[in-house]
């Protein structure tokens, strides 16, 4: 007993330590200033609906053209989170005013998204669905933690008396724009299981969400809790209990289904790697199809029997595919020669290397054409100035090169000029610079000349 009682002091010490390390009351915003906060967020009119119109446009596009970095962008400026936390404030707090407030906007928000997202997607030219669209029309229980997780981390943000950059991050997480915007996509090309499945994720992060902030404000016990008596509050938390459940069961289900669709994949992949394996026969298409456990494969080269094809789907068993078919295309045409085959593929191997090997080459004597013709022009510029020299032995440097000559009257500066600088100990008379310029054009057979004399 008296070993018990030294060590009571520790762990009530442990316990205050990790109460005051963990507590969401210390850094607690005032109630009113919550109140106040998450109130203004759930009116959506003027420029909050213009936004939010403009934010759906862009994840639409985003969505369209398969980009992510755009779908974020548009997540980043949705005013979606106000009216959800709204609802999970307003039933933390029995308020049913800011309850029906809060569900109306969010009623008239989702309308005029869906909306939205359905005139894009009718008067768009690209129809196709891209692998972003089809992320947003299978929810799991997946969703449902993320949805869970980001609305706790949302309300405890939007609670605190330091803003923290919580609530963009938490609505992208939770992703409320694309469920919307693929559901308008489904409208849009009369898709009911894109609209059905994008609308359930939707619904999945809006109910979350507001279970997560009705939870964190029961923790808080704010000041502006409306106390009810003791049959409102078990009706509220028995509606609360059956919406919950009613949004779970199926993405729980989903979850199930979807895992065991891996599972099937992983196994029949395991199967075709260890099993479907041949000296002269070789697969060369494969397709599993989890839904229907099917496995089909495509061989080519030497001919497999029948016998042979069986003794390999009776071991789907020793795979855990026990009710999976296994269907094999091969043609019976025994005569695919493998060694043929590969040499082909060689053959194309090389002349593909031999085509670029002769344009690099190509190149390479190009360059070295213009390497050599710039190193003659070198000699012939030295030639040209030593005759220069024996022409006027005043002259003491010259300089030669290339320039683009542009003019305001002509605005070209297409042709190149040779530009001749000649630094001289006495100064060239105009006849004499003139007489150059003229025996240079015909030395170098070019009009295109520019004289400076200094």
């Amino acid at each position: 007993m008296p070993r018990l009682r030294a060590h009571l002091p520790i762990l009530n010490r442990a316990k205050i330590a990790l109460r005051h390390r963990f507590s969401l009351i210390e850094d607690k915003a005032d109630d009113a200033q919550i109140d106040t906060s998450i109130r203004s967020g759930v009116v959506l009119r003027g420029t909050n609906l213009w936004v939010l119109m403009f934010a759906i446009l862009i994840a639409s596009i985003g969505l369209n053209v398969n980009s992510t970095a755009v779908i974020i962008g548009a997540m980043l400026i949705s005013p979606l989170m106000g009216p959800i936390m709204g609802i999970g404030y307003g039933v933390g707090i029995y308020d049913q005013e800011l309850i029906r407030k809060s569900f109306r906007n969010l009623g008239i928000a989702t309308i005029i998204s869906l909306l939205v997202s359905t005139v894009y997607f009718l008067l768009t030219p690209l129809s196709d669905a891209q692998s972003e669209l089809l992320a947003r029309t299978s929810p799991t229980i997946w969703d449902v933690l993320i949805a869970f997780f980001g609305g706790l981390a949302g309300i405890i943000g939007a609670t605190r008396s330091e803003k923290a950059n919580i609530i963009p991050g938490v609505a992208i997480a939770t992703a409320l724009m694309p469920p919307l915007c693929t559901a308008g996509y489904g409208l849009a090309n009369a898709n009911w299981e894109f609209f059905f499945g994008a609308f359930y994720l939707y619904s999945i992060n809006c109910v979350f969400i507001a279970f997560a902030s009705i939870l964190i404000i029961w923790v808080l016990n704010p000041a502006h809790k409306i106390f009810v008596d003791e049959k409102t509050e078990t009706r509220v938390s028995r509606i609360l209990t059956a919406v919950v459940l009613l949004t779970l069961l199926p993405s729980v289900y989903l979850a199930v289904k979807l895992v065991k669709e891996e599972v099937f994949q992983a196994k029949a992949s395991e199967f075709l790697a260890g099993e479907v394996v041949f000296d002269q026969t070789h697969v060369t298409q494969r397709n599993i199809n989890a839904k229907l456990k099917r496995i089909e494969i495509t061989l080519i080269g030497e001919y497999i029997n029948k016998t042979k094809l069986k003794e390999i789907e009776a071991r789907l068993n020793d795979y855990g595919l026990k009710d999976a078919t296994l269907t094999v295309y091969q043609t019976k045409d025994q005569s695919v020669d493998i060694s043929a085959l590969k040499s082909n593929i060689v053959s194309e191997l090389y002349k593909e290397n031999l085509y670029e090997l002769e344009n690099k080459n190509k190149t390479i004597r190009e360059l070295e054409a213009k390497i050599n013709a710039a190193e003659t022009l070198k000699s012939e510029w030295r030639n040209i100035s030593a005759e220069l020299h024996a022409q006027y032995p005043q002259i003491r440097e010259v300089l030669f090169s290339e320039a683009i000559q542009w003019k305001v009257s002509e605005n070209q500066t297409d042709e190149k000029v040779i530009v001749l600088n000649i630094i001289a100990s006495s100064k060239l008379n105009r006849s004499d610079q003139y007489r150059i310029s003229e025996w240079l054009k015909v030395r170098i057979k070019t009009n295109n000349i520019k004289l400076i004399v200094e």
